[in-house]
């Protein structure tokens, strides 16, 4: 069995709230809710977990106020969690699932931040990576660095992991990214579009034409793999320079939230364990089509 370690930096109790149509301005009852432990890698290990069960471990900060709930609601779904508890509270997420127009609406419920010194919490955030680190085949860091922790902790954790031989994926963006590049080279970066575009400096107004050049280019001179995913357009993906165009599935979706974390998730996994691209494209498109498909965000299993 292959291993994997997830990192988030941004934990979250996410609340997934069902209503037949939501109305700005007027009382909107829901239909029903459920909560998951949430933030982009936590739903990327859920799927890993779903794909092939104990094969993926979580590290994050959590905030004491109410970590126990997340940790409860993480071991509902037989995560592994590894967590640094920091003062104050897990941030909370709403999102709101209007069945009539088929719309999904995320609110994010940000905590106000402190003056305190987080140096101590990211030294024991890193000691624990690196006692996990290796023991796994791939580490996935996902989602946004609050401002709390230093600049320098993500790309200390790419390296780690380059270090150790393992493969690494980024996704995430902007200055981290590039931060990180300039430490060391993510063996996959999978962003999207938008993202992508801003992070490289490209025209939001890019063609397709030169935005496949553009992957091709960025890809070849990295000597890496790039993957840009586009949202109901196919994924634009190139393995040191070798470009490749996979269409997504055509669903009636639910609920469209985190269907690039279980994208990265399905690709991580197929990749580290076969290193065929179309496979892991395949995979990874697999799994953003069923999550959407589902109420629970960061899912492939009802």
């Amino acid at each position: 069995m292959s291993k994997f370690l997830c990192i988030c930096l941004s934990a979250t109790i996410q609340k997934t709230v069902n209503f037949k149509n939501v109305q700005l301005e007027k009382v909107n009852r829901s239909l029903n809710y459920i909560l998951d432990a949430s933030g982009k890698a936590v739903n990327s290990a859920r799927v890993l977990n779903q794909i092939e069960a104990g094969c993926v471990s979580v590290v994050c900060p959590l905030g004491k106020e109410n970590s126990a709930e997340f940790l409860k609601l993480a071991e509902k779904d037989n995560l592994n969690v590894f967590a640094v508890e920091t003062i104050g509270r897990v941030r909370e997420c709403i999102t709101l699932l209007d069945v009539e127009n088929g719309t999904t609406t995320e609110l994010v419920v940000g905590e106000p931040v402190t003056a305190d010194s987080y140096q101590e919490n990211e030294e024991k955030l890193i000691s624990v990576v690196e006692s996990l680190i290796k023991d796994v085949d791939g580490v996935l860091f996902a989602g946004s660095r609050p401002g709390i922790w230093s600049d320098g902790f993500i790309p200390c954790i790419a390296f780690m992991a380059e270090k150790n031989g393992k493969i690494f994926m980024a996704d995430y963006c902007g200055e981290d990214l590039l931060h990180t590049m300039k430490i060391t080279i993510p063996s996959i970066i999978k962003i999207n579009e938008e993202e992508f575009c801003s992070t490289f400096d490209y025209s939001e107004e890019i063609s397709e034409e030169n935005l496949q050049s553009a992957i091709i280019k960025k890809s070849q001179q990295l000597k890496n793999i790039i993957v840009v995913t586009r949202g109901k357009k196919s994924t634009f993906a190139a393995d040191n320079g070798i470009f490749y165009d996979f269409p997504t599935e055509k669903i009636i979706p639910v609920n469209t939230t985190a269907c690039g974390d279980s994208f990265s998730a399905g690709f991580l996994y197929e990749y580290v364990n076969s290193h065929d691209m179309s496979e892991a494209l395949a995979r990874g498109t697999w799994c953003a089509a069923r999550n959407a498909e589902l109420m629970r965000a960061g899912s492939i299993e009802s």
